[in-house]
């Protein structure tokens, strides 16, 4: 799991085509790596992966012919930079929300405008993501969580503060790029329930647990 705070802007050093699957070579910049070890998950741009090397200045992992189809992490070329979390540990502060790492799907920035110092981005999606986000709810967009000040059918509105900008990715993307988009994990679960139709509520569950249902 992760916050959707990213830690550090990293840049792919190299991509090594294996067998139809690409290992990704990423130099970290500043991330601090020496409490990471073979294994261990490292988000990149919103995408959960394992690192199978480490070195001095950053890590490999490999991505599936899957994760390459479905994610920017397919178009990504030498010298890109990608938005950078290690995974969250049970005594971190949780200062976005709920990140699992897994991509829904990609969705497309269509403009960009100033708004005081901040800039107002407006994103696309498809119509099987779009339900999933609310106004004044979380998203996570390259990794980042974001929250949703409007939406608009298959368009949705968020506000980046200049921090942000400066200290993601955010600042190499322009309209018409490609991102990847996870909704809020509980916004599915929601679904999810709703959907059964035999969702017990907190009163009968309670009930059934101690017997007296």
């Amino acid at each position: 799991m992760f916050t959707g705070i990213i830690q550090t802007v990293g840049r792919i050093a190299r991509l090594e085509p294996r067998g139809g699957d690409v290992r990704l070579a990423i130099d970290t910049a500043g991330l601090d790596l020496t409490d990471v070890q073979l294994g261990d998950s490292i988000a990149v741009s919103g995408v959960c992966l394992t690192a199978v090397t480490l070195e001095a200045r950053g890590f490999s992992a490999d991505v599936s012919n899957e994760t390459l189809s479905l994610t920017t992490l397919g178009k990504l070329k030498a010298g890109d930079p990608v938005n950078l979390e290690k995974a969250l540990r049970l005594a971190d502060r949780l200062g976005g929300h709920l990140v699992s790492g897994h991509v829904d799907g990609l969705g497309k920035v269509v403009s960009v405008t100033p708004d005081g110092r901040s800039q107002r981005w407006v994103f696309e999606v498809p119509t099987t993501l779009s339900r999933y986000i609310a106004a004044k709810g979380s998203v996570c967009i390259d990794g980042t969580s974001l929250t949703v000040n409007e939406v608009a059918g298959q368009r949705f509105g968020v506000n980046l503060i200049p921090h942000t900008v400066e200290n993601t990715a955010f600042h190499a993307r322009r309209p018409g790029d490609a991102v990847n988009i996870e909704v809020d994990v509980i916004a599915r679960y929601v679904e999810r329930l709703l959907a059964s139709g035999s969702a017990p509520t907190l009163d009968e569950a309670f009930l059934k647990q101690h017997g007296f249902a």
